[in-house]
């Protein structure tokens, strides 16, 4: 049995987000503390962490004192230096594990790696320049997307093609990063299953939501999805396999298409996930604490449930909507204490319930 991490201790949380800020929250909750290792001043993990580290991921003097103050890290985001986490990894044990970046962090070792124990993909090749780009479309066809291998979301490092006279323009965008060209998959819906992963082995997945996005973005999540007793069992023993191929420990959220031929992988997130922002007002145990057991070698908590959830992102100047979602019956409101309000800027969510059965 693996040993539980003793309350009162530490856990780091790489990224000073939202997703940093509601881990530090469930943490709290159990009996942790969280210091938090964020470059940018006065993110919104300030406000409920018990430390914040403001330096550079290059600051190697401040990663070492953070790494002293800590008896486990995890993280919020997937693109963390790799000269950082060297370092923190010989000091304190890291989890999700190195393998789970490394993986997410690049689209081509992610296909490839999705592919390899035998899950479906979009059509994919590499592109570096105009050459391999006109080969990748010869053999993809169009229309296709070409994406940046790394660094991209909601919608950013992203250029559609839909024929051959939109290539050059496509690959300007990438401004010489290298990328991947990926064909277009016809699909009748977008859904997600968040799912753990414990230090034992053990796997709990959370009911497979529906998404829908608008510009690249989030706008809502429902629960349940519109799936066929079939779909949802195989959408959950997808992500467990996934889970397992990379001995992970923690929360993934794992981005599935609904086809006519079954199910294709978009894309997996090692950590907690906008698309499971429901499971906060829909399960006794949300996904933040159910990460949080997982990285403290807690058992996984019952990811069963209780209500039908729609959560929908408040992106921008829909903030200017709380004092009327307030008002709302069955509305949990989410918000993210970000002082500025920008055009695709998440400033928090609403959860709207309704009770099942």
């Amino acid at each position: 049995m693996t040993e539980m991490l003793p309350p009162g201790s530490v856990i780091g949380i790489l990224g000073g987000g939202q997703l940093g800020r509601m881990l530090s929250v469930a943490a709290a909750r159990l009996g942790y503390r969280t210091h938090v290792f964020e470059p940018a001043a006065n993110p919104p993990a300030a406000h409920v962490a018990e430390k914040v580290v403001t330096a550079p991921y290059d600051d190697a003097e401040a990663l070492r004192a953070f790494a002293g103050g800590v008896d486990v890290i995890t993280y919020e985001f997937e693109n963390v230096p790799t000269a950082a986490l060297d370092l923190l990894e010989s000091l304190r044990p890291i989890r999700p594990n190195r393998r789970a970046l490394a993986v997410s962090q690049d689209r081509i070792l992610e296909k490839d790696f999705l592919s390899g124990i035998g899950l479906t993909t979009a059509p994919y090749a590499a592109v570096d320049d105009d050459e391999s780009l006109e080969a990748a479309l010869a053999h993809i066809g169009t229309p296709a997307i070409l994406k940046t291998t790394r660094l991209g979301y909601d919608g950013k490092g992203q250029a559609r093609i839909m024929d051959r006279s939109d290539a050059p323009a496509a690959l300007a965008e990438m401004r010489g990063a290298p990328a991947v060209l990926e064909g277009f998959v016809t699909f009748t819906r977008e859904v997600s299953v968040i799912a753990a992963r414990g230090l034992t082995g053990e796997v709990a997945a959370y009911d497979p939501g529906e998404n829908v996005h608008v510009g690249g973005i989030l706008s809502t999540t429902t629960v349940p999805a519109t799936l066929t007793p079939g779909e949802r069992t195989d959408a959950v023993l997808l992500a467990a396999r996934i889970l397992n191929a990379l001995d992970y420990v923690g929360v993934m959220g794992v981005e599935l298409f609904v086809t006519a031929g079954g199910l294709v992988v978009n894309e997996i997130a090692p950590r907690v996930h906008n698309s499971g922002h429901w499971t906060q007002n829909g399960c006794a145990v949300d996904q933040f604490e159910q990460h949080i057991r997982a990285v403290a070698g807690w058992p996984l908590g019952d990811g069963t449930r209780h209500s039908d959830v729609v959560m929908e992102n408040l992106i921008g100047n829909d903030i200017l909507k709380v004092p009327a979602i307030a008002r709302e019956a069955n509305a949990a409101l989410h918000l993210y204490g970000k002082a500025e309000a920008r055009a695709g800027r998440k400033m928090g969510h609403v959860n709207r319930i309704r009770t099942s059965g």
